[in-house]
């Protein structure tokens, strides 16, 4: 197919620096999928709070992603967005707020993220009524499930439909769900719905052991890796954090811990970061340095657009949908 307005512009004007990084970047990622191999996308942030599920849900439809590794904040956050829409406020002097701003804000039941706030009982409690049934059905027939597949379960079974405030073709949990799409969402207990679900186990409502851990996440990591790596696995990063730093370590723990010396090393990586290197940090580690930790080869592409990834990843993604 033909490459469309959007990616025709880039290409044309994107011709150096961080813009260039961006090409660069997008045809490598093209490049893996012509080849054969397949993509791990990881969401850190608050990507599914900026909706973009509204051009990752076709990224997840037209299979330009294979796996996600995510927060638990972007697993929940995408469904919230998808029921609760039109009770959102932006703020868009939100650097301006003074303390008491903040503090009538939290009383409204309004929850601040960057310039957008989440309404508390329409999202977050929303959700809550029909999660803790799933979670209450599985722990009486002592079934165990991962984060997103209790979440997957609520998409499917329809129980939110009267509540749908966007298009569901915008939602790429949605789209996730629909394909069974494998996911890992390390240190879930991080997020909301984690703090909700821990809440019904100190009240001994449910057993922490319905909820699949992070263990089992890596350890079903390591196995869909083994299974999936003979053409190559890219590894295009958004943010930083656990959702990034998680998954990648996989490799270096098959071949260094499981002793597994043929596993192959990721074959792409791309990371889009504002993060700067400074006093050990991950995030803004610059790609070579992953090469002494084992995750990475010599020969392995290696992209960092130094930017925001709320300008940058709906253009490559713009630009491997040939918009």
């Amino acid at each position: 197919m033909s490459k469309g307005p959007i990616s025709q512009f880039i290409q044309k004007y994107y011709l150096h620096f961080n813009s260039a990084a961006l090409v660069d970047a997008a045809k490598g990622y093209e490049k893996q999928l012509e080849d054969g191999a397949k993509m791990m996308v990881t969401l850190a942030g608050a990507m599914s709070t900026a909706e973009l599920g509204k051009i990752f849900a076709e990224m997840i439809r037209r299979d330009k992603v294979q796996i996600i590794s995510c927060t638990g904040a972007n697993l929940e956050e995408d469904i919230m967005n998808l029921v609760a829409h039109s009770h959102y406020e932006r703020v868009p002097n939100y650097r301006d707020l003074t303390p008491q701003e903040e503090w009538d804000l939290l009383e409204r039941g309004l929850n601040r993220v960057t310039d957008t706030c989440i309404p508390e009982h329409e999202a977050f409690r929303r959700l809550q009524k029909h999660i803790y049934k799933i979670w209450k059905d599985a722990d009486d027939k002592g079934e165990r499930y991962f984060p997103h597949e209790f979440m997957y379960k609520m998409l499917l079974s329809g129980a939110l439909e009267e509540y749908y405030e966007i298009d569901l073709k915008d939602s790429w949990m949605y789209a996730a769900a629909e394909a069974n799409l494998p996911m890992v969402v390390p240190g879930w207990e991080d997020s909301t719905m984690g703090n909700i679900f821990a809440s019904y186990v100190i009240k001994g409502e449910l057993k922490a052991s319905t909820m699949k851990s992070g263990i089992e996440y890596m350890a079903f990591l390591a196995d869909w890796y083994t299974k999936n790596c003979e053409g190559g696995i890219g590894f295009f990063q958004i943010g930083g954090g656990i959702a990034g730093d998680f998954p990648i370590c996989v490799v270096p723990m098959l071949y260094q811990d499981m002793e597994m010396h043929d596993v192959p090393f990721w074959s792409y990586f791309c990371q889009i970061s504002d993060s700067t290197t400074s006093y050990g940090s991950y995030s803004g580690a610059v790609p070579n340095e992953k090469i002494t930790w084992g995750k990475l080869d010599i020969t392995t592409p290696k992209f960092i657009i130094e930017s925001d990834a709320t300008i940058v990843a709906p253009l490559i993604f713009a630009y491997l949908l040939d918009y």
